[in-house]
């Protein structure tokens, strides 16, 4: 791989974790577009990789609230932050499941398929179009919420659904705080992240005698710092209620895709 396409995979993969508009549709829609042969190829190490970098930025970006959580839980005390806790465990969940059971399945649906992903990225403009027009509240994350967000992490592995545009648009419907729900929404992928990380690495999966090591930097690097802009110009975004950019942007983008596919 080349430094400058694991720059520009790096920079994709950073903003697109955060915004809503679907990393993975992206890049299917990508490889239909332009050919399978047009994108190189992306290993399992170099997935990894970009993913580790995006979960860094996430815990940077919130490192206030990840040094609570941890201070909280090392109390040995049913305070706040084991609360939480619990339910980032809770939410975490559905997706696990899933990714278990169900991975076959679920690579099914990453075979080139531009009319899927289009149909997914109307309904990822659905979502948060009706999350744009919620009312303000100053509510909290419950375990019965934490749950429901955890089945749309779920259903956000499909590519075409956003998984910060889910989360936070099921949260925000549910009742919960915009800024609370885009914290909890960001904070519930980093134990997955991680997950997925050993999960691949205790399954031997991964080929770490890259010859790449100068590129996967470049790419680690370049999503690294697009995930840290990303992340906080969504929270203001969220808080300002401006993710109807993102509808329009997301349909419009959903129309095209399924044209493309009938026409294309």
């Amino acid at each position: 791989m080349e430094t400058l396409d694991a720059i520009i995979l790096g920079i994709i993969q950073g903003l697109t974790e955060f915004l809503p508009v679907s990393s993975s549709g992206h890049l299917e829609l990508g490889k239909a577009i332009l050919g399978d042969n047009s994108i190189p190829e992306e290993s399992l190490l170099f997935t990894v990789v970009l993913h580790f970098a995006t979960a860094l930025s996430t815990i940077v970006v919130f490192r206030k609230d990840v040094w609570e959580i941890i201070s909280g839980l090392f109390q040995f005390k049913w305070n706040e932050e084991t609360r939480f806790s619990l339910k980032i465990i809770v939410s975490m969940v559905p997706a696990t499941l899933i990714g278990l059971f169900f991975e076959e399945q679920l690579e099914a649906f990453f075979g080139g398929d531009i009319r899927f992903v289009g149909f997914m990225l109307l309904i990822t403009a659905v979502l948060l179009y009706f999350a744009d027009r919620a009312k303000d509240t100053d509510r909290k994350v419950s375990y019965k919420n934490a749950f429901v967000v955890g089945v749309s992490q779920a259903i956000a592995m499909l590519p075409g659904i956003s998984r910060s545009g889910a989360t936070i648009s099921t949260s925000v419907l549910l009742g919960v705080d915009k800024t609370k729900a885009a914290r909890f929404s960001f904070l519930m992928v980093v134990p997955l992240i991680f997950g997925k990380m050993a999960k691949d690495i205790m399954s031997g999966e991964l080929n770490f005698e890259s010859e790449n090591t100068f590129a996967m930097g470049a790419g680690f690097i370049a999503a690294f710092i697009a995930g840290l802009a990303a992340c906080t110009w969504m929270i203001k975004l969220v808080k300002q209620s401006k993710l109807t950019y993102f509808a329009i942007y997301c349909l419009l983008v959903g129309l095209i895709a399924i044209a493309y596919s009938y026409w294309g």
